[in-house]
């Protein structure tokens, strides 16, 4: 009785030491208790030997997928007590090798597929269907390059002998139509389409727990893991068509400090004397002080509207925390400068109060600059008392002078510096000069302007703002130039 299992295909699952393994069965022996597979795959990987054979000890559960169908005449019946009996005692259709039968009710297994009642009689007889395993060594042995793609119609409504019913029997019943149906949509495949997919089966190919125990040894011997790929900031993630120079810039004169970029580039601090020279020569060339007052407050409200939050700070539905900075101005270009950076950020929504003594005889720049932040809205004071005794969001520092250091020994000097120490809001200073002495206002951080300066430590952290100097301006006082700013105006500077 055993020989009529030979040629079916069956599912052995060995436990999770030797997986599961799946083929034709070749051989039974009842007096051994032993079972071979031809053509087996092993976790859904074919087997390197072309059969394998199984004790009844080392089987734990048995499956038959698929019976072969010259079993028997018009089916099989398997009960409780046949089929590999010597197997551990029991099996069947879906039912397990050395446990209980899943049903007690003789499951009827069709050997062969009968010839439809309704095909017409003068169409040739269908061979029987092959059985899975048959199916998967003739596509094997195929040499198509390609597979043909199913279609989504008959391979949902028809099986491999299915015919769609028409009226006229003669019609579709076979012959020469039901021919052309099978070349056009059919490619060898419909026949297993309707079978039930073994979801428990193919669950035991995948075995979680000896995966699971692979990783912790190699964590407890050491071994190294992989490691997890390189994230790139949205600047980052290009391809370098040729290795990047980092010194881009060659000053005549260097300073005493080397700045970088966050993208390497090394950036050179200038002498005053040279940054005055190139002021000089880009002015001369159709570069105004006007301009670069303007490029200089766009730049510098820009930074300090993202200091104070942004959007997320400067929106209409935040109308009642409308931020406060305190503009702190002198007599001089550097004054003009924070003029112009309070005009924009009054444009912005920002409340500003700007602070600047009264003269008697001012810079034009800064009397032009001063009319036009008078029709922003903004505040205008000329005493400390003036100030908000509370904390601000920001306090900007334009009080120094790159030239003018008598101003440090001014009684309205002293008490703006004073009232900017205790008011305990951060600090930005704009165009901080060159000094020997510690800066009277101690800032978080400070905007340069073209090329830095050699600055001290007390100015906190550098930024770098674009005011519009071309490349031959640079190249014209003996600066060979390359913008370190891609696309952005406004850029850090660190120190290396």
């Amino acid at each position: 009785m055993a020989a009529d299992w030979l040629g079916s295909l069956v599912s052995i699952n060995c436990g999770p030491t030797l997986g599961v393994y799946q083929g034709e069965v070749s051989s039974v022996d009842q007096s051994s208790q032993t079972i071979s597979l031809r053509q087996p795959f092993h976790n859904g990987v074919k087997c390197p030997v072309p059969e394998v054979t199984f004790s009844a000890m080392d089987i734990k559960d048995l499956k038959i997928l698929n019976i072969h169908p010259g079993s028997s005449g018009n089916g099989i019946t398997l009960a409780g007590s046949g089929g590999f009996a010597g197997l551990g005692g029991r099996s069947g259709g879906g039912g397990r090798a050395g446990g209980a039968l899943v049903g007690s009710t003789p499951l009827v297994v069709p050997g062969r597929v009968e010839q439809r009642a309704g095909e017409g009689h003068g169409s040739p007889q269908q061979p029987c269907s092959k059985s899975y395993g048959e199916r998967h060594m003739d596509m094997a042995g195929q040499t198509k390059g390609f597979r043909r793609r199913h279609n989504s119609w008959s391979s949902s409504s028809r099986g491999g002998n299915q015919a769609t019913p028409k009226k006229n029997g003669l019609k579709n019943g076979g012959g020469q139509m039901k021919n052309k149906d099978d070349e056009c949509f059919g490619d060898g495949m419909d026949d297993g389409l309707d079978e039930d997919f073994d979801f428990e089966g193919n669950l035991a190919l995948f075995d979680k727990a000896a995966v699971f125990s692979q990783i912790d040894t190699s964590r407890s011997r050491g071994t190294p893991e992989k490691q997890a790929p390189v994230r790139y900031r949205h600047d980052e993630n290009i391809l370098e068509a040729k290795p990047v120079t980092y010194r881009q810039i060659a000053v005549p004169q260097p300073g005493a400090k080397e700045y970088c970029t966050d993208s390497g580039l090394v950036v050179p601090s200038i002498t005053y004397e040279l940054h005055k020279r190139l002021l000089s020569v880009a002015e001369r060339h159709g570069l105004s002080l006007e301009r670069r007052l303007e490029m200089t407050g766009v730049c510098a409200s820009q930074m300090t509207l993202t200091l104070l939050g942004g959007p997320n700070r400067l929106t209409p539905k935040n109308v009642h925390q409308r931020p406060t900075v305190v503009l702190l101005c002198g007599p001089h270009v550097q004054g003009a400068q924070g003029v112009s950076c309070g005009r924009h950020l009054a444009n912005h929504e920002v409340e500003v109060i700007l602070f600047l003594p009264n003269f008697v005889k001012m810079l034009e720049a800064i009397t032009s600059e001063l009319s036009l932040f008078s029709k922003t809205g903004g505040k205008q004071v000329s005493s400390i008392k003036d100030l908000p005794a509370s904390p601000v969001d920001l306090v900007i520092n334009c009080l120094d002078s790159h030239e003018n250091g008598f101003l440090r020994d001014q009684p309205w000097y002293r008490a703006a510096a004073d009232w900017a120490n205790q008011n305990r809001a951060p600090v930005l200073s704009i165009d901080p000069p060159v000094s020997g002495q510690e800066a009277a206002v101690e800032a978080k951080w400070s905007l340069s302007l073209g090329l830095p300066l050699p600055l001290s430590e007390s100015v906190g952290r550098v930024y770098l703002c674009d005011i519009g100097v071309p490349k031959q301006v640079f190249q014209e006082v003996g600066i060979k130039y390359h913008s370190p700013f891609g696309c952005k105006f406004v850029i850090p500077l660190h120190s290396p």
